[in-house]
């Protein structure tokens, strides 16, 4: 473990091409790139930086000419120093007006995090132009991609030690940089480490350049600003992202009582809100990037984090080399602890950033560590180890998270069930069958051989339960589990077994009106089925949700790709499992084929098969799949025989039985939309 406080003598300074920029080609070029980025008033010269204090000694770039006009060398055998044959380009775009406009509903979007810049701003020692880069970097999106959309980066967090020795000349040139983000009106926090303060005191120290440059006063002018500690020290923000509120706590680096009291009292305040927590000091990793908390790091999960389950990301700096882990709160829920720090790499980390990508339809945050600096600097013009850190990728730095954001979250702001719905709001015009499985029997009790499920439409399609020869009681089981979009609060477990078959399931009677149905105008076959964590492709595949008695080769198919033994029409499973909806249309004398993609095991599934009359269309869960026939599909060929719900046959004879839950299943004589769906 290294911390900012454990190097000898002078704090490193960074590599450098030239021992001044001088009034050559470098310092000229560096004063027109601080003019177009605001940072210079015109006319003035090097030797006359007010900004930055008298005559400060300027490093050249990972690709800046050093005063005698030359650059380091591209190459890999090059290196600071060597010369290069002209001046590098940067690729930067030009400065800009920007207006902090990231998407409040979008359910991708990201927090950018900025560690330890410290060596950058160190007394006559200062180099604005990395964090600079990287700020533009953030108000311009982040990363853009082919389809034009960008990071939706909805919020900035300094990790501290924005500053080496905490000076007002220091702080006077950072706050200029982070101008950006205020005419911008972004939202971003920068909070204080050790030394920005230069000292051991806790968050009641009272005035400090720090203060006077980042206190309440500016932090109000922030877009999601909520609140400041009374001393100034600590900040909470909440921004809008994904459709719901997040806290942004930027904590000072040594919290005083009256400081946790005033953290645990925003949250308290908040308690639907999910925290993201970013302080100085907190946790620190070995060399494999292995975390764990340090001395002051326990008393912040002691008397903040693990008691408020809200928390479920910290992130610090202050320590390197950067590393993770995951530590489990008093609810029993994880939380991810983080840290990240470069300064003790090239050029005093190069202001390299980490972003935060959150994707809730994924249930992932995707991290990723770079510096826009060195990415807006030609690669071919960059030096050698300019090029080695444009981008880390070790474990560390390039990850993702998985986390079931509404199931950690689930504690403190779950989400709301929907209620079930009325079976006659389901039976839109031309419905034919509708069954659903929420009040025959308890919990876990089993369907009896007298129980019938109604057909919800009144037209007479009931399902009887059928059992194979040797089936033991408790085959078919009632059960409250259900898909969160269903309209009925529950389903049946079906037990199903191969070699010997074994299972219970349902089938129409013998003259039910469905039997005879051909469906020649189109249709639509929905149903809801979740595959249990057990369920065993060499037992279950080709195992059928709904199907119908009947061969192809009774309904007088041998056309291209017929199994003369299989049925009519089935919507079954395959060995990956996918689902495939397989049948016989009246206008084909061969099967047709819709396949779905493979389905992960233990979650809930909607499944929906729609014809228009011509075509067939697979859906699952509302989104159009890839393998739907382009060859015109007529009807469905029926030999006037039953339906089978949970029940397959091959050449005639019950060959396997469902293993897994079926919820709510309706058939429709007509296409639907996917607003029409059940789920809809």
């Amino acid at each position: 473990m290294h911390d900012d406080n454990h190097q000898s003598g002078h704090p490193c300074e960074c590599p450098r091409t030239a021992e001044l920029d001088g009034d050559g080609p470098a310092a000229a070029g560096r004063r027109r790139f601080l003019r177009g980025a605001g940072l210079l008033g015109a006319g003035v010269g090097t030797a006359g930086l007010g900004l930055f204090g008298a005559a400060p000694a300027h490093a050249a770039g990972p690709g800046t000419a050093d005063s005698s006009g030359t650059a380091g060398a591209p190459g890999a055998a090059g290196g600071p120093g060597d010369p290069g044959t002209a001046p590098a380009k940067a690729t930067k775009k030009p400065a800009g007006k920007h207006r902090w406009q990231p998407d409040p509903d979008a359910r991708r979007f990201t927090l950018v995090v900025m560690p330890d810049t410290q060596y950058l701003f160190d007394q006559d020692r200062i180099h604005p132009a990395p964090v600079e880069a990287a700020l533009r970097h953030v108000l311009d999106g982040g990363v853009t991609r082919e389809d034009g959309s960008d990071d939706n980066i909805v919020f900035l967090a300094h990790l501290g030690d924005v500053t080496e020795n905490g000076l007002a000349t220091e702080f006077a040139a950072v706050g200029k940089v982070f101008g950006l983000l205020d005419d911008a009106g972004a939202a971003y926090g920068v909070l204080a480490g050790n030394h920005d303060v230069r000292s051991s005191t806790d968050d009641r120290r009272g005035s400090t350049p720090y203060l006077e440059t980042f206190g309440p006063a500016r932090a109000a002018r922030t877009s999601g600003y909520h609140s400041s500690s009374p001393d100034g020290y600590n900040t909470c923000h909440i921004v809008t992202a994904g459709g719901r509120p997040w806290m942004l706590l930027s904590l000072d680096w040594r919290l005083s009582d009256a400081g946790f009291a005033w953290a645990n009292a925003v949250i308290a305040a908040n308690p639907k809100v999910p925290v993201i927590l970013t302080t100085h000091e907190l946790a620190y990793a070995d060399d494999g990037g292995r975390a764990e908390l340090s001395d002051y790091g326990h008393q912040l999960w002691d008397r903040l984090i693990s008691g408020n389950d809200q928390i479920f990301l910290t992130v610090n700096g202050h320590y390197w080399p950067p590393g993770r882990t995951v530590l489990t709160n008093r609810a029993g829920h994880d939380v991810h602890v983080h840290i990240t720090n470069y300064q003790d790499r090239y050029y005093g980390g190069a202001a390299m950033i980490r972003a935060y990508r959150f994707d809730l339809d994924r249930n992932t945050v995707d991290v990723s560590t770079y510096s826009p600096w060195i990415q807006e600097i030609a690669a071919e013009e960059r030096n050698t180890l300019a090029a080695r850190q444009v981008e880390l990728t070790s474990d560390v730095d390039r990850f993702s998270l998985a986390i079931d954001f509404d199931r950690r979250f689930a504690g403190f702001a779950p989400v709301p069930a929907r209620p079930a719905r009325r079976a006659s709001d389901l039976l839109v015009r031309d419905t034919v069958a509708y069954w659903r499985f929420d009040g025959g029997g308890g919990d876990g009790t089993a369907v009896t051989a007298r129980q019938v499920v109604k057909d919800l439409t009144g037209q007479g399609n009931d399902l009887f339960p059928q059992s194979a020869p040797g089936t033991p009681d408790g085959g078919l089981t009632w059960s409250s589990d259900h898909h969160p979009d269903q309209p009925g609060h529950g389903s049946l477990l079906f037990k199903g077994t191969r070699s010997p078959v074994r299972g219970t399931y349902l089938q129409t009677a013998p003259n039910a009106p469905l039997n005879r149905e051909t469906f020649e105008h189109g249709f639509t076959v929905e149903a809801f089925c979740k595959l249990p964590a057990d369920w065993d492709s060499g037992r279950s595949r080709w195992s059928a949700l709904l199907s119908r008695w009947g061969t192809a080769a009774e309904a007088g198919r041998s056309g291209p790709g017929t199994d003369a033994d299989e049925p009519v029409v089935t919507l079954s499973l395959s060995e990956a499992p996918a689902l495939q909806w397989c049948v016989y249309p009246v206008n084909q004398t061969g099967a047709s084929t819709c396949w779905g993609h493979q389905l992960p095991l233990d979650r809930w599934w909607h499944v929906a098969v729609v014809n228009d009359g011509k075509l067939s269309r697979m859906y699952v869960d509302g989104c159009e799949v890839a393998r739907n026939p382009a060859t015109p599909a007529v009807g469905l060929a029926t030999l006037g025989r039953p339906w089978m719900v949970g029940g397959y046959a091959y050449a005639g004879v019950l060959d396997k039985v469902f293993h897994g839950y079926i919820g709510d299943v309706r058939i429709v004589r007509r296409a639907l939309r996917v607003k029409e769906f059940m789920t809809g």
